[in-house]
């Protein structure tokens, strides 16, 4: 570093940027458009909403080269001034639709990672950031002809669902393991977009899979160790347009989307846009269905060329069954595998009337204001009441591998959230070094109610075998369970209520022009208010606790804008949730006490390359997770016999791996997109039933994602494509414990194929997933069957 140093940064020369947006005839945003600096060898393309920036060019007079495959070259002067952003913008003499056919004749990469401001929230190239992410746009889930988030995951190296979606207030939507920790959807747009259930993309512009620890910028309440899952939405636009898609297919499932927007004046200062859909389900099973609506609104209003605003909603009503959950309680089933169990994979063994509903409504605004040339606030909030109640229905496997349990509990539950934050955003020089800068404050409230009701007779409700005819089978119903209840009730309630005050500063210093450097720092109250319990008098011990989160990183550009060495060091964090029994040796007795916060160090390093104008994009990168202060059992000072557990807080564990992910389009018409993962975590300092072994939430070790699209891009099938691709997960550990034994969900390998058929006003396709008919099973503690071979047939008209 000091020979770097000393080589380079006296001859870095003083220099500026341009930072600009390009739309069609119609005003709408014109993506995938080349944009040259002539002259220079510096370029960029378009992002999807007409954004591009091209960094690090000497102050002078140029000239931008605007060009399209068969359109004349479109000169635009612009002059650099030394330290400045320069903001320029350009509408071209091109239609939407000729440009949509310029897009398919020449080399896009359609799947390319797309630069992100929410990431580091800051404006950063994909090549100028040292943490990982990847992104999986609504090109690729439209080809694959997806519907919701959960489905979309599977384009990202590393992640894996480890448990559906169970629609309860709080923890009902997807979980997925990322680098080894368990993790959810919970970012909307970079602020709190809690769910219920699973989230449908009819208002997805892409997913950002964020990873490893990032307490600096994200605190420690929406995201875990492994990292974190950003849905981006879709955003207004200045013209009318939209589209409207049915689709059909396997296990009675029909659907009807629409994308509708319209400016709302002359002046186009008001754009309108709402995304909508209705979803419905069978199962693969003899029972079971899932019925959901959304819609998604958004409304921006321009009110001058300082100041934007930006309002919109989540707005989700679900009637579902839960999947069937089989957990493995007990060592002596006398099997160690799911491919090994009598359980019959086409049974649900519940139904149809044992289901419930699921409520989502959520509130967000934005207010974008231009401060200067150099400096910008955006203010943000969120707002939301998440609520579910019905039944939930679950089994057990039975020692013997012949029958299982049947258990049910009902759900009223409800949470609300809200979410402020206010962020100080900057570019300018100190001196001759360029600094990028983001300081903001974050206020973070979360309340949680849900009761779970049990009968007086416990959760059991029956036994029912497994083998062969049971007589019993069709008694766990609605009607049954009633009467279940009906003798006497016992209530379990689940209150928290925290409030989170941040503040958090993040610099991106170029210390060359090919050298940058990153410093982030947060520091994060936690305030748990006291819960009362009107059965006892009493209220829960509030408590605070207060962290600091760092995080550093450095960026070295081999190869100016095409490729990157990079490195960071990342932290995060985990407060505690509630007082529990610690030893204290000076009165020999157990007292309530708080815990600090968990800790989580990561050090990561690779590189990154967007190669041949962006045909070839991919980042290796090989990681190493340290936590440390977990709270686990003080087996010592514990009492079984009488229920008494005491803890203590000096538990271990790391993760550590190594992943790979590349998109490319070596040919007109062909884009890719493959991504390999590898995994190793272990509980270093645990409970001694679990020391030394994988977690159960870890799931997998070794994980692989393919997709492969050709489109015909000239002549009579001019539009016309076809896709293949699948999924690799090893074997995962759903029960890892030397009390209750090993457990395991087997390897798996899925397949899927899907035609496609794209005019100018109309879109035909048709999508096979799981196309050998493949029996997979998902979970953790637990197991849960996933879906068959299903066949999708859509057809849209765009307007």
């Amino acid at each position: 570093m000091t020979l770097l140093f000393s080589t380079t940064i006296f001859a870095q020369k003083e220099t500026g940027s341009i930072n600009g947006v390009i739309t069609t005839s119609e005003g709408k945003s014109a993506a995938a458009v080349t944009v040259k600096l002539k002259g220079t060898n510096k370029a960029a393309l378009t992002e999807e909403d007409g954004d591009f920036v091209i960094s690090n060019i000497k102050a002078g007079d140029y000239e931008l080269e605007i060009s399209l495959v068969g359109f004349q070259t479109l000169l635009y002067p612009v002059k650099i001034n030394e330290g400045k952003m320069t903001p320029v913008k350009i509408q071209l003499s091109v239609t939407d639709k000729q440009l949509e056919a310029v897009i398919i004749s020449t080399t896009h990469n359609k799947f390319r990672p797309a630069n992100s401001p929410t990431v580091a929230k800051l404006p950063l190239t994909y090549l100028e950031n040292p943490q990982v992410y990847t992104s999986v746009n609504k090109e690729l889930i439209q080809q694959q002809g997806l519907f919701s988030a959960d489905e979309a995951m599977k384009n990202t190296s590393g992640v894996v669902k480890i448990w559906n979606a169970t629609n309860r207030v709080n923890d009902g939507g997807a979980l997925y393991t990322l680098r080894g920790f368990q993790t959810g959807a919970s970012l909307r747009n970079g602020i709190t977009g809690n769910i219920t259930t699973t989230v449908d993309a009819v208002n997805l512009e892409r997913l950002e899979v964020v990873k490893g620890p990032s307490g600096a910028l994200y605190g420690s309440t929406l995201v875990s160790y492994g990292g974190l899952i950003n849905r981006v939405t879709k955003k207004p636009y200045s013209r009318v347009g939209g589209e409207v898609t049915l689709s059909g297919g396997s296990y009675d499932f029909s659907r009807l989307s629409a994308d509708f927007n319209t400016p709302l004046d002359t002046a186009k200062t008001a754009l309108l846009r709402i995304n909508t859909a209705y979803n419905s389900i069978g199962s693969f099973q003899d029972n079971g269905f899932s019925k959901n609506f959304a819609f998604d609104p958004s409304f921006s209003y321009k009110v001058n060329d300082k100041l934007t605003l930006y309002l919109d909603a989540e707005i989700n009503h679900l009637n579902a069954t839960v999947p069937s959950i089989f957990y493995i309680n007990t060592a002596n089933i006398g099997v160690n595998s799911a491919d090994k169990l009598t359980v019959d994979y086409k049974k649900s063994y519940q139904s149809d009337d044992l289901a419930g509903t699921s409520d989502v409504a959520n509130f967000y605004g934005l207010i974008d204001y231009k401060l200067s040339k150099n400096w910008t606030s955006q203010t943000n909030f969120s707002t939301g009441r998440n609520q579910s109640t019905g039944y939930g229905p679950y089994f057990d496997l039975d020692a013997g591998n012949a029958s299982i349990t049947r258990h049910v509990w009902i759900l009223d539950g409800h949470s609300n959230s809200f979410q402020f934050q206010q962020n100080f955003i900057g570019d300018f020089t100190i001196g001759k070094l360029r600094n990028r800068l983001v300081a903001g404050v974050d206020v973070l409230n979360q309340k949680y109610d849900m009761r779970i009701v049990a009968s007086n007779h416990g959760y059991n409700f029956d036994q029912v075998s497994t083998v062969g005819a049971a007589s019993n089978y069709y008694n766990f119903n609605k009607f049954s369970v009633d009467t279940f209840f009906n003798s006497g009730q016992a209530v379990y309630p689940y209150l928290s209520n925290i409030y989170m005050y941040s503040a958090y500063a993040s610099d991106v210093l170029n210390i060359t022009d090919n050298l940058m450097a990153m410093v982030s720092l947060r520091v994060d109250h936690l305030n748990s208010k006291a819960i009362p319990d009107p059965s006892s008098g009493t209220s829960s011990e509030a408590f605070t606790r207060t962290n600091v989160s760092p995080k550093f990183g450095l960026v070295y550009q081999v190869i100016k804008d095409k490729v990157s060495l990079f490195g960071n060091y990342m932290n995060g964090f985990k407060n505690p949730t509630a007082p529990q029994n610690k030893y204290d040796a000076a009165s020999n007795t157990l007292k309530p006490h708080v815990f600090n916060a968990e800790q989580a160090n990561q050090w990561e390093g690779g590189v990154k390359a967007d190669l041949w104008d962006g045909r070839l994009t991919g980042t290796i990168s090989y990681y190493n997770i340290a936590v440390k202060d977990i709270v686990r059992t003080d087996v010592a000072h514990s009492d079984a016999a009488s229920f008494v557990t005491a803890y203590m807080q000096d538990g271990t564990q790391y993760s550590k791996g190594y992943e790979v992910s590349l998109t490319a389009t070596p040919v007109a018409g062909l884009n890719l997109i493959a991504g390999y993962s590898h995994n190793d975590s272990k509980l270093d300092k645990a409970d001694a039933s679990v020391n030394g072994r994988r977690p159960e939430t870890a799931g997998p070790a070794n994980t692989a994602n393919f997709w492969a699209s050709y489109t015909v891009s000239a002549g009579k099938g001019k539009g016309l494509g076809v896709g293949f691709g699948g999924n690799y997960a090893s074997k995962a550990y759903v029960i890892n414990n030397a009390n209750t034994g090993e457990f395991y969900a087997p390897s798996y390998t899925l397949l899927n194929a899907g035609v496609f058929y794209n005019l100018p006003k109309f879109r035909f396709s048709v999508n096979v997933n799981n196309l050998t008919d493949k029996k997979y099973w998902t979970g953790y503690g637990s197991m849960i069957p996933q879906m068959l071979r299903q066949v999708i047939a859509s057809v849209s008209y765009k307007f």
